[in-house]
């Protein structure tokens, strides 16, 4: 078997699980993942100069930087430590790293542990080799992406500090993505070119409260659920932005012959494609539009009780043409209701939009490798509705890309964030080979 088999499993083993509230993390998991990666990597430590970002919560990035013969057109290499808190009923240990059935289980195999090990392993198989990348190389690895935390943006800083503006990003998101579109046979390697916004907003409804015994109509929990309703029953306008219409021409040729030519064609079907997305299901559904998602309630503290005081969270994604002072006047005219009070939690628009056709260098140097290395797949931009690190890094690099170099089933995309997690062996061999070709093939 691959030696970054077991490499893999060994770092998957170690539960670098993030958390908002720094007292709930296991700052010695993740300096023992540092010290494992160490290990198994000497290497790629020996022959980087690495930079510790150290984060207000104790824990610690990894900035590494590769020169190469050339550090005019720097490349970043992308993937975070940290994994999400684990839930629901695993068939294998959530951080077991077991191989059952050509499968390595666990938690991170996908987000983004599989991601890290692969760019670690191609950096040390060429150093073996004595290659020199024909441009500086950096790699940047989060411990709290999960969360929305300080490393990247610190990494940037640490980047704009001396001078060092990247050509090209390349972090998670995206994949060799297997049955991702209704009648497309294909695999499709999407890549993320821009990725949504990320905005959260709390709902507040407060009230008198008392026993339960004698409710008032429309108090707190009635009111907010009232406005949770009205909320889902007004979604933002459907449009589809320019990398899906990209992403629709390139799958044309392989999509069931009646659909060719309206894929082909898409860009002129006007309101007809947006609606036919929609009732497609809610993965396409989300590539049309702004999203609203109610995350987190919370009212009273009893059954007998009636809440003086009612909550919900709304997580919402930005899509690519609307702005977050437009989803915030959609969402007041949709709830429509003075006692609802909207706070926002957290606001980011929709990131920019990097070059996706094979005339940019860029871009082409991703669809190339990939072509080389997944021949059955065909290579396409597309909008990530995911939130990545790769977002702080749009202030200094006009090429930010997401993509995760391994084959994924639909199955697989859906564990990501929930339970049976898990990576194929010969997938995860074919994304260190990924990697590994990306890097030889950097221009000069």
């Amino acid at each position: 078997m691959d030696r970054a088999v077991g490499k893999l499993q060994t770092l998957v083993r170690i539960p670098t699980v993030s958390d908002r509230d720094p007292d709930r993390i296991d700052t010695d998991a993740f300096a023992g993942f540092v010290e494992e990666l160490r290990a198994q990597f000497p290497l790629l430590h020996e022959h980087l100069e690495l930079t510790p970002i150290r984060t207000p919560a104790t824990t610690q990035g990894l900035l590494f930087r590769w020169r190469g013969r050339k550090a005019e057109k720097p490349v970043v290499l992308m993937a975070h430590l940290d994994v999400v808190p684990v839930e629901g009923d695993w068939q294998h240990g959530a951080f077991s790293g077991d191989i059952v059935d050509g499968e390595i289980w666990g938690r991170g195999t996908l987000d983004d542990k599989g991601a890290l090990v692969a760019v670690c392993e191609a950096v040390e198989r060429l150093l073996e080799r004595g290659h020199q990348p024909a441009q500086d190389v950096w790699l940047s690895f989060g411990c709290d992406e999960e969360v929305f935390g300080q490393a990247a943006p610190m990494a940037v800083e640490e980047l704009r500090s001396r001078g060092v503006r990247p050509w090209i990003v390349v972090d998670e998101g995206g994949a060799v993505a297997h049955g991702a579109f209704p009648g497309v046979s294909t695999p499709v390697g999407v890549i993320g070119v821009t990725e949504k916004g990320v905005t959260s907003l709390e709902l507040t409804v407060e009230g008198r409260g008392g026993h339960a015994s004698t409710p008032t109509r429309l108090g707190p929990t009635a009111r907010l659920a009232r406005a949770i309703t009205r909320l889902d029953d007004a979604p933002m306008p459907a449009h589809v932005p320019e990398p899906t219409l990209e992403l629709f021409r390139r799958l044309a040729p392989h999509a069931p012959l009646p659909m060719r030519p309206l894929m082909a064609n898409a860009a002129r079907l006007g309101p007809v494609l947006p609606r036919a997305l929609v009732l497609a299901g809610p993965e396409t559904a989300a590539m049309t539009r702004t999203t609203f998602a109610v995350t987190t309630l919370q009212g009273s503290p009893a059954l007998n009780v009636i809440a003086q005081k009612a909550t919900a969270g709304v997580n919402i994604r930005v899509m690519v043409g609307d702005t977050v002072e437009s989803v915030l006047e959609h969402v007041r005219t949709a709830i429509d209701d003075k006692h609802v009070r909207i706070d926002v939690v957290e606001a980011n628009e929709a990131c920019p939009v990097s070059p996706m056709t094979n005339a940019d260098a860029g871009f082409r140097l991703l669809e190339e490798t990939i072509t080389e290395v997944f021949p059955d797949a065909v290579a396409a931009p597309y909008v990530m509705m995911a939130a990545t690190d790769a977002r702080t890094f749009t202030t200094v690099c006009d090429r930010v890309y997401r993509f995760a170099p391994f084959r994924m089933t639909k199955a697989q995309r859906q564990a990501i964030h929930s339970y049976d997690e898990h990576l194929g062996v010969d997938a995860f061999v074919e994304g260190v080979r990924w990697y590994q070709r990306l890097i030889e093939r950097i221009p000069e």
